[in-house]
């Protein structure tokens, strides 16, 4: 398998995040997230062209993938409430303390999980409720990720809202979750993980609500191919919510 991380688009696809706000469209997906989802995503931008996704888990809090944040401070959030869009600088980024960027580059597991605490709400945004995967993941488990990356490998249309629901495969454990597409079932090209969606949320319905159970992490192509549209890794919570709620509780956030 060759899972690739989902961060790296070039500059010019910043510029263009930064024209205008996200639609919420289903091109290259066959679902549409809810309005409050999308409303709660937000985008992320770093030092060499790294877009990712993140999530409003608190009016001043955004979740996100540690692998999409740079040493220093070169993180911003995009905020589309002005126009033009500005770029935001966090007022903390922390990592989860066991991530590890050798682990990561050599496709292991490791906590992919960061947090990002702004100085003060987002306009027009709202929130996602921070949840846990029901124990055991099974496979078969559904779920959906929503994100703002492109439709398609080698595509421009990163920061559209779009949303794809997936279902567990493999040996899921408290891990690494691994996606994919049940139409294609990694055998041709469908839906799931593309550049741009790192740090997107994996949300699971949980009693009528749909709650952020993990973050995704990398893609494979086909057959586990170089990628996108075969599987779709996921850092689940099981292991990690508590460090998340600590974390932004320390911040003063309320979770």
């Amino acid at each position: 398998m060759t899972p690739q991380m989902l961060r790296l688009i070039p500059v010019v696809a910043i510029a263009a995040t930064l024209i205008a706000p996200p639609a919420h469209a289903i091109t290259g997906s066959r679902s549409a997230p809810g309005d409050a989802i999308a409303r709660s995503l937000v985008t992320v931008v770093g030092v060499g062209g790294r877009v990712c996704t993140g999530t409003l888990i608190a009016p001043t809090i955004v979740l996100t993938a540690a692998h999409c944040i740079a040493a220093g401070a070169a993180n911003r959030v995009v905020d589309y409430s002005t126009k033009p869009p500005t770029l935001i600088t966090p007022r903390r980024i922390a990592t989860h303390p066991q991530y590890s960027t050798q682990a990561m580059a050599s496709h292991r597991a490791t906590p992919d999980i960061a947090l990002l605490q702004l100085a003060s709400p987002m306009a027009g945004k709202s929130t996602s409720p921070l949840g846990a995967p029901r124990v055991p993941i099974v496979p078969g488990a559904r779920f959906t990720i929503t994100g703002i990356g492109i439709s398609s490998p080698g595509a421009s249309d990163v920061g559209t809202v779009r949303a794809a629901g997936l279902v567990a495969t493999g040996k899921p454990g408290t891990l690494q979750v691994r996606l994919v597409d049940p139409l294609t079932n990694n055998k041709s090209a469908g839906m799931g993980g593309c550049t741009g969606d790192s740090g997107a949320p994996a949300l699971e319905d949980q009693n009528g609500r749909s709650v952020i159970v993990g973050v995704v992490s990398w893609s494979t192509g086909p057959d586990n191919s170089a990628g996108c549209g075969g599987l779709t890794g996921v850092t689940p919570f099981t292991l990690y919510r508590e460090w998340i709620v600590t974390t932004a509780r320390g911040w003063g956030a309320g979770l």
